[in-house]
């Protein structure tokens, strides 16, 4: 036991501890890509089998190397080239790693579907693990012959072995989630293991090609793909910092519905998704990707931004003379109407439903308003869509007070505002058109918007660029905030690419706007 005080002893354990994991290393990706063949609970119990046997191959090989010396001898001469045992294992193990790489480039280059449960089905772990073996059998022959080579004692080399398998299965996992978790690295591999099942089919036939030639292919690839896989977190670090995720993935979704290719903003995944649908004619016509546009953005708008503004309600005021309530009545195209009193319209009494009304009416012929208010719910102005909703849904009612941070009444917003987000107008006989779908194309190619129209309903007709964050929901809200005061009729309002003209202006309120575009029109848009 001489030799545990010889530093030179050490030297050659470290160096060759060091060797055996780099000539491991593709016998590593290769269980990786096959594992990934199984279902989830057996991946990593065939991960650890396959290095274990691995480990016990190499300790039999190096505790028979009287045997490994009988390998190199020849057995026959063809075509006047001896081949020994060693040769023909390399052959053997060479052809299967061409053949099995071949194959799954194959797979991962015609699209396999990696969650198809029918072909994660048809992988039997044996038949794996087997295979595994195989090459086990002839990753371990050259790691075996490289020890033998390198020391003397044959304790040093079981030592290196198992320090090397250790650290190897220990690495094995989050390798194989890394691999499998990035197509591109898959790819790689596969290509690695071709060209190392070439080196010994020429290995095999007496052409030595050295190792050091392959490992610097290999370390020039990995260099490559280290600086794309870096691109590609680039790209995500910035979109994700740039625009919330909820906003990135509605995008994407769109994108694909629409057929349209956007290679900048889209990963390849993604893109390939869409790869076959002609950008002419989409998956889904105009009106249901407005549709699906308007659902996708639900979450993020709120109760404010298309409610009706309370200087646009008609208030029934119990404070008016009876007949003028009863005219109010008789003009009114409603079925629900706001109750005030005293002219305070910021604080209603609340809301009074027109068939309880008629229902009265018949059974009473006195006109009794005050006893048919009902309480509506309150709504927050910041409240999101999707969540009023689901209050309609709970309270089983269709309409709601919005109030500010002061408790005092801003509008109304009923379930048929909110419907009207997801499928557009949904006019009623006699009833005036909502300022959320009040915009006209004119002939020069000008829109006409109401001043009232909301933002995010105006983006649907006109690209224009709007902050995520912002105080304001309307167009008018627009204009003020970038001239912080209300420009007056005429005025010509330049916001990015676009002019804006206010066309009408009623004491404080921006009616109509004129919105022109100032790019010039492309070849397409021609």
């Amino acid at each position: 036991m001489e030799w545990i005080a010889d530093p030179t002893i050490w030297a050659g354990l470290a160096t060759l501890v060091v060797l055996e994991i780099v000539l491991g290393i593709d016998n590593l990706i290769f269980i990786a890509i096959l594992a990934d063949k199984l279902p989830k609970h057996q991946r990593d119990r065939a991960r650890v089998v396959g290095l274990v046997l691995a480990l016990v191959m190499r300790l039999g090989l190096l505790a028979s190397i009287s045997w490994l010396a009988t390998l190199t001898a020849p057995l026959f001469h063809l075509l006047e080239h001896p081949f020994s045992g060693r040769d023909l294992i390399m052959l053997i193990g060479g052809f299967f790693l061409l053949f099995k790489a071949t194959m799954e480039l194959n797979e991962q280059l015609e699209g396999k579907d990696q969650d198809d449960q029918t072909q994660q089905k048809g992988a039997k772990f044996w038949a794996v693990v087997t295979q595994i073996v195989v090459l086990d059998a002839v990753f371990s022959l050259d790691s075996v012959i490289t020890a033998v080579g390198m020391v003397e004692h044959l304790a040093v080399m079981m030592l290196a072995v198992c320090i090397a398998m250790g650290l190897m299965l220990l690495a094995s996992k989050p390798l194989t989630r890394f691999v499998n978790a990035h197509p591109t690295i898959v790819i790689l591999c596969l290509s690695f293991l071709l060209m190392i099942g070439f080196s010994l089919v020429a290995d095999g036939f007496g052409f030595h090609i050295p190792k050091g030639y392959l490992y610097a292919a290999i370390g020039f690839s990995i260099l490559i793909e280290v600086f794309n896989q870096l691109s590609i977190a680039n790209r995500r670090k910035y979109l994700s910092s740039s625009r919330p995720l909820r906003q990135r993935t509605a995008e994407a979704v769109l994108r694909m519905l629409s057929g349209k290719h956007e290679d900048a903003e889209l990963d390849n995944y993604s893109a390939n998704l869409i790869a076959d649908t002609k950008e002419d004619d989409g998956l889904f016509n105009q009106q249901e990707r407005r549709m699906i546009e308007r659902v996708l953005g639900m979450a993020q708008r709120s109760v404010g931004s298309i409610m009706t503004s309370r200087h646009d309600i008609e208030n029934l005021d119990l404070s008016e003379p009876e007949a003028i309530i009863r005219q109010l009545l008789h003009k009114n195209q409603h079925t629900r109407m706001v109750v005030t009193e005293d002219g305070s319209v910021d604080e209603p009494l609340g809301v009074v439903h027109v068939n309880d009304l008629l229902k009265h009416h018949l059974e009473h012929p006195d006109l009794n308003i005050r006893a048919l208010i009902k309480q509506p719910l309150i709504f927050p102005e910041t409240v999101s869509l999707l969540m009023a909703l689901e209050q309609f849904r709970k309270a089983k009612t269709h309409f709601a007070f919005v109030v500010d941070e002061f408790g005092s009444v801003e509008g109304i917003v009923t379930l048929t505002d909110v419907m009207e987000t997801i499928a557009g107008n949904l006019p009623v006989d006699g009833e005036n058109i909502d300022a959320r779908h009040d915009i006209q194309h004119e002939a020069d190619g000008s829109w006409i918007a109401n001043g009232y129209m909301p933002l995010d309903d105006l983006v649907v007709y006109i690209p224009i660029e709007i902050e995520e964050k912002r105080e304001y929901h309307t167009l008018a809200g627009l204009l003020m905030e970038h001239t912080q005061r209300i420009p007056g009729e005429g005025e010509q309002v330049r916001i990015g690419e676009w002019l804006y003209e206010p066309l009408e202006v009623n004491s404080h309120r921006i009616l109509k706007v004129r919105i022109t575009s100032l790019a010039e029109p492309s070849p397409e848009d021609e």
